[in-house]
Formats: structure tokens, C-alpha cells, sequence
């Protein structure tokens, strides 16, 4: 029941984001905070969507190279930028994690980054359901080795975690790995909770440029 709680958390934050493009709030000349304050009301409004599970994310320009942890300055977005938002909505108490990059303008080479990180996932998702065991580290390895694929650089302590009803499964130990796609995580992703039930993985993918300064994101469930 809760892997189909999560596919609806899921769709309605997918749906939310179909809407933020149709309401063109993705624009020039507003800031960062400005695009999320936006994006919150647009959820309220017309999803009924109030609480976030983990905090919002709007990052334009240089500051998509800033990780999860990070707080960068708030940036103007401008007419050129490349930019991604992140979400953790919850939906009938389940958690959704949906990344999704965007390109003002038609700069090459930041349509390639935001084409070439959805396009990893997808392998690495499809990869992923042909497995029967996979340890959370070779995970993380697979995501580092296809963003040295296309020619990007990998971005980020992790390259996902658990999610489920809200407040998801905490380990016991706090700086215990064991929920997250970290390469020092030996655990097989597909291991059960302490209740024998399947585990819910998000994989997040985050490719930088590092010379250039630009980033994508995309994330969803595996």
C-alpha cells in the first residue's frame, strides 16, 4: 500500500511542477526566494499542498553547484540562467522528492547538462530494476561513473536515500549511513525495514561544470 501512497505523492508533485511551468513562474529577474515563495503559494493553492518535508530549493546560475546542505546567497535569475528546483512535498502524509532543471534561453551546453542528467537517471533506473541485489556504495559509483560519462562532474555526498509516510524510517544510530546511496554505505538497497517491508529509494542526480559553473538536477523515486 505505501509504494502506491508514494506513486501518488509522486504524481501530485510532478503535477505541481506541470503547473509552475503553465503558470510561467519560472522567469527573469525575480530571485531565488522570490521563484520559491511562488512555487509554495501555487502548491497551497492549487494542490492543498502545506508541508514540505524537507526544506525548498531554488538554485539559478553559479548556484547550482551549491549541494543540499548549502545555503548560497539568494541570486537574481537572469534571462541566460540555468536552474533547478527541489521539492520534498508531502501528499495525504507521504513523502515526494522531485528535482527538475530548467533553461532560460538556448544556451548548448546547458540544455546538454540538464539532457544528459535526466537522461543518466533513466539509465540507471532501468539499470537498477534489471538487479536483484545492488550495495547502496555501487550505486553511488554507478551515478559518479556516468556523469564522468557525458563529460560532467558528479555533485554531492549522496546520490539519494529512503522515503515513505511521514517521517520516513530513521536509522538507529543517527550517523549511520544505511538509508542513503552514500559511497561508505556497504548495504544491499533492496534489504527490508525492521519490519519486513521494502525499502522506498530516491535516486538524486547532480552533474556540475565545474569550469563553466552550472549544474542539473533530477530526482525522483527509483
Amino acid at each position: 500500500m505505501s509504494r502506491e501512497k508514494l506513486l501518488h505523492a509522486q504524481e501530485q508533485s510532478l503535477a505541481l511542477f506541470r503547473a509552475i511551468e503553465m503558470e510561467e513562474l519560472i522567469r527573469p529577474g525575480i530571485t531565488e526566494r522570490e521563484l520559491c515563495s511562488d512555487i509554495a503559494r501555487l502548491a497551497e493553492k492549487q494542490f492543498h499542498i502545506l508541508d514540505h518535508w524537507h526544506k525548498k530549493i531554488v538554485r539559478a546560475g553559479s548556484n547550482t553547484l551549491a549541494n543540499y546542505p548549502d545555503n548560497p546567497p539568494d541570486r537574481v535569475i537572469a534571462a541566460d540562467d540555468i536552474l533547478f528546483v527541489d521539492l520534498g512535498p508531502i501528499v495525504a502524509g507521504y513523502e515526494s522528492d522531485i528535482g527538475r532543471t530548467y533553461v532560460l534561453g538556448n544556451d548548448p551546453r546547458k540544455i546538454k547538462l540538464k539532457h544528459d542528467t535526466e537522461k543518466a537517471w533513466y539509465e540507471i533506473r532501468d539499470w537498477y530494476r534489471q538487479q536483484k541485489t545492488i550495495p547502496a556504495a555501487a550505486l553511488y559509483r554507478m551515478a559518479v561513473d556516468k556523469a564522468r560519462e557525458y563529460g560532467w562532474t558528479f555533485s554531492g555526498a549522496i546520490a539519494g536515500h529512503i522515503l515513505g509516510r511521514f517521517p520516513h524510517e530513521q536509522p538507529e544510530d543517527p550517523n549511520s549511513l544505511a538509508l542513503d546511496i552514500h559511497p561508505d554505505n556497504p548495504d544491499d538497497i533492496f534489504l527490508t525495514d525492521p519490519e519486513g517491508k521494502p525499502r522506498h529509494w530516491i535516486l538524486e542526480l547532480q552533474f556540475i561544470d565545474p569550469v563553466h559553473r552550472i549544474g542539473a538536477y533530477f530526482e525522483q523515486l527509483l
